[in-house]
C-alpha cells in the first residue's frame, strides 16, 4: 500500500528571512546597541532593570547573538547542522546519510546533534547552533517549544523541518502526515479481517499523532476502541515484550497490535512466541520504520516504510539552494509513506 507523494497545498514558507539584528533588539528594548551587547555579554555592567528589559526583548524576538566571524553577515560556514532525537537507533540514519552525501557534493559538511525527545534539550542545542550561524539547519519534527520556534524564525538561517508535517512550517519542510499513516495501518488490519485492535506506542509527538489517526479510523470503521499501552521514547525490545504482556492482561482477546517502532514490534513477536501465540494466527503485528531486521525476522514483519534517503536528499537540496541564494519553487513537500506487507499482518 502506497500513500501518494504529492506537493503540499500548504501556504509557501517564508523565503530569505532576514535575521533579527542587534539594532532591532535595541529598538525594542529602548536602549543603545552597546547596552544590548553589554547586557548579553557582560550583564554586571548594566543595571538589573536594563538587563531585564534587554532579556525580555531578546526572548520575545528570538534573537541569538552571532558567535563567529565578528557578526559579519557575509561569512559562510559551509556547515549544515542536523538535529535528530537519537543516534542509537537506525531509523534516522538513512536520512542523515543521504543528507550528508548530497550536501558534500554541494560543498557543505554536516554536523549531527542528538536532541532527545524533550524540548528543553532541543532549545539548548538550538541556541548554541544558531549562535554559530551554520548555512542551514535540519530539524526532526515540527512541534518545537515556543522559544525554539522563535529562535529558528528569527535566525535568518535556512531551516528544513523533517519527519513530520504542518500547514505552518517555520521555513521549509520535507515530511509526512502521521495521522494519515495511523489511519492507513488501521484500514490495512481491518481489510485483513482484524477487529479487536491494540496499540503499543512510545511517548513522542509523532507516535502520538499516529496513535490518534489509528484510533480515529477504528471508531470510523465501527470497531471498538483499541486497547492502548503508552511508554517512553526511544522504545526498546524489552518495551515490546512488556507492552504485549500488559495489553493481554487488559484485553486478552486482541487480534492485532500496531507498534510505533519496529523495535517494539520485535519485542511483541518475541513475547508472542514465548507465550505460544502464533503470528499471524490469533495475533497480527505491524511495526514502523522498516529497519534492517524487519525482512529477515521470522515471521517477517509487516511495517511502514518512510523513504529516508529521499527525505535526506530533498532536505539537502533545499538547504543548499537557499544557502547559495537560489530560489526554491517547492519549499513544502509531503513524501508520503508505504505499508510493506510481509508475514506478520
Amino acid at each position: 500500500m502506497q500513500a501518494p507523494s504529492t506537493p503540499s497545498t500548504a501556504s509557501p514558507a517564508p523565503r530569505d528571512r532576514p535575521a533579527v539584528t542587534l539594532r532591532e533588539v535595541a529598538e525594542r528594548a529602548g536602549v543603545s546597541m552597546i547596552t544590548v551587547s553589554r547586557a548579553i555579554n557582560t550583564p554586571h555592567q548594566v543595571s538589573e532593570r536594563t538587563r531585564l528589559r534587554v532579556q525580555e526583548a531578546v526572548s520575545n524576538m528570538g534573537y541569538v547573538p552571532n558567535l563567529v566571524a565578528g557578526g559579519l553577515r557575509s561569512a559562510r560556514s559551509h556547515v549544515v547542522t542536523a538535529l535528530v532525537p537519537t543516534l542509537t537507533g537506525p531509523l534516522f540514519g538513512e536520512m542523515v546519510q543521504a543528507l550528508t552525501d548530497t550536501l558534500e557534493v554541494r560543498g557543505f559538511q554536516v554536523m549531527v546533534g542528538q536532541v532527545g525527545y524533550a524540548h528543553s534539550r532541543e532549545d539548548e542545542l538550538l541556541r548554541a547552533i544558531v549562535g554559530r550561524r551554520p548555512d542551514g539547519i535540519v530539524v526532526t519534527g515540527v512541534m518545537h517549544s515556543p522559544e525554539g520556534r522563535r529562535m529558528l524564525m528569527a535566525s535568518g538561517i535556512p531551516i528544513v523541518e523533517t519527519w513530520d508535517f504542518t500547514d505552518t512550517p517555520i521555513d521549509m519542510l520535507v515530511g509526512l502526515r502521521h495521522e494519515a499513516l495511523g489511519a492507513a495501518v488501521c484500514e490495512h488490519l481491518f481489510a485483513k479481517g482484524r477487529r479487536r485492535l491494540a496499540l503499543l506506542s512510545g511517548g513522542d509527538e509523532r507516535a502520538a499523532r499516529r496513535a490518534r489517526g489509528f484510533q480515529a479510523a477504528a471508531l470510523r470503521l465501527g470497531l471498538r476502541e483499541p486497547a492502548v499501552r503508552l511508554g517512553k521514547s526511544p522504545t526498546t525490545h524489552a518495551d515490546g515484550r512488556d507492552g504485549l504482556a500488559a495489553l493481554l492482561a487488559d484485553a486478552p482477546d486482541i487480534d492485532a497490535v500496531f507498534c510505533s517502532s519496529d523495535m517494539l514490534a520485535l519485542g511483541v513477536l518475541t513475547e508472542a512466541r514465548v507465550r505460544g501465540i502464533a503470528v499471524p494466527g490469533p495475533l497480527a503485528v505491524v511495526g514502523f520504520g522498516d529497519i534492517d531486521f524487519a525482512q529477515t525476522v521470522s515471521p517477517s514483519l509487516t511495517t511502514v516504510r518512510i523513504d529516508g534517503t529521499r527525505m535526506g536528499q530533498m532536505a539537502a537540496q533545499l538547504i543548499a539552494d537557499r544557502a547559495d541564494g537560489k530560489s526554491v519553487a517547492e519549499p513544502v513537500v509531503d513524501i508520503g509513506f508505504s505499508i510493506v506487507e510481509r508475514e506478520s499482518a
